[in-house]
């Protein structure tokens, strides 16, 4: 598969924390479900080279609650159709949920441009069977059909400890690769995203799913082969499937605070966006320059697109501190910046995290929105760069079914 055939799947929750995220993930399957008739065109299938960014561009897309506004209202609000929108569903996932990815197809071919779809084997890897890749793939290509292209994101952050399918480097490369190849094979319009966790507190130890000593998986892990997992070792290469299954990369980065315990209003450090993407940041979780340089290593020795599936800055609305469109705004010029697009070409795509709610590791409401509140609304959509893509629509014509 060609170089740059997929963007991200979107990420689920924030970048570097467990837990919290299926309510998220159910709502936003949820408001994807319409009453109405779907207009379903007949459409070409999308060749997956089409959706490479024009050189010199990234995509800018969303991880929006639809609950609370919907796709439509975003792109009025914005100024832009987002070229990505996010779904998610369990993986194998129910009759109910590909129902909803229907539904989330239709809204992206009205308002957007690419679905980004999460798949999580939350019944372990061993669920995902060929039954369940082949019934994937077969929605795939109803999908692309549409007019809808699909990037899969797959089983992401693996190399957290909180998800059933954590810290299993073998059996994760494996399923990761059956996968890849049946999609890249049977659904052309359609493509695959790796997506670790930004390994700041690896191996986080204390997770339910965290890889036990003695196991094929430790010593696959134990990369400086000293008998224990450390910050030493290597947090992203033992996971990664190869560059024949693998479309983008992605790591969803954020700003939580300066310090923990999260929920203070904090103003974002200098250069904490590309530090962290290099693994040189210092900050929250101690001296993290000894983490691999993720866009060295996988955007330019792999040459791989590099996407930041999802994005945004904590604003504690409960909290005293820094005022709401100083975080915002430090954080998205961060992002933004003339330097970050001239440092990282391989950088192809953005997506902002617009949801105001309730976090566990906060116990209390997040405000990470960026179009919900006039001033700041007005104050970020000045500021997106001419270098971003917006998605343009499908051309296909519908009809009613």
């Amino acid at each position: 598969m060609p170089v740059g055939v997929a963007v991200v799947a979107a990420v689920l929750g924030t970048a570097s924390i467990a837990g919290g995220l299926a309510d998220r993930d159910r709502k936003n399957l949820e408001a994807a479900t319409s009453q109405r008739a779907v207009a379903v065109p007949t459409c070409e299938v999308t060749d997956g080279n089409s959706l490479i960014p024009r050189p010199g561009s990234a995509l800018f897309g969303v991880n929006l609650n639809l609950d609370a506004k919907p796709l439509a209202q975003y792109a009025a609000d914005l100024g832009h159709k987002p070229a990505v929108s996010v779904s998610f569903a369990d993986f194998p996932y129910t009759e109910q949920e590909r129902t909803h990815l229907q539904q989330a197809a239709a809204q992206v071919r009205a308002d957007g441009h690419i679905m980004l779809l999460t798949l999580e084997p939350k019944q372990g890897l061993a669920a995902v069977t060929p039954d369940v890749i082949n019934a994937l793939v077969k929605d795939l290509v109803s999908i692309n059909g549409q007019g809808v292209p699909v990037i899969v994101r797959l089983a992401h952050e693996m190399n957290g400890s909180w998800y059933p399918w954590s810290q299993q480097p073998v059996e994760y490369k494996a399923m990761f690769t059956q996968v890849a190849d049946a999609v890249h094979t049977g659904a052309p319009g359609s493509a695959m995203m790796w997506a670790p966790n930004y390994a700041g507190g690896y191996p986080f130890a204390g997770g339910q799913f965290e890889s036990t000593a003695g196991s094929a998986d430790f010593a696959a892990l134990d990369t400086d082969h000293d008998g224990a997992l450390t910050m030493a070792d290597d947090p992203y290469a033992p996971y990664y499937p190869g560059d024949g299954v693998v479309d983008w990369v992605g790591m969803s980065l954020y700003h939580w605070g300066a310090k923990y315990p999260w929920g203070e209003n904090e103003i974002p450090e200098a250069n904490k966006f590309a530090d962290q993407l290099t693994g040189t940041y210092v900050g929250a979780n101690g001296d993290d320059s000894l983490l691999p340089d993720f866009y060295g290593v996988y955007g330019k020795d792999h040459n791989k697109p590099v996407a930041i599936p999802e994005t945004a800055a904590l604003y504690n609305p409960a909290a005293g501190g820094a005022a709401e469109i100083d975080i915002k705004r430090l954080w998205w010029e961060q992002v933004f910046s003339p330097q970050i697009h001239t440092r990282f070409p391989n950088l192809k795509m953005i997506n902002w995290f617009e949801w105001d709610k309730n976090e566990v590791e906060v116990k209390g409401r997040i405000d990470w929105t960026t179009t919900n509140s006039p001033s700041i609304q007005g104050a970020f959509t000045a500021a997106l760069p001419d270098w971003l893509q917006y998605g343009q629509g499908t051309s296909c014509r519908p009809t009613e079914e």
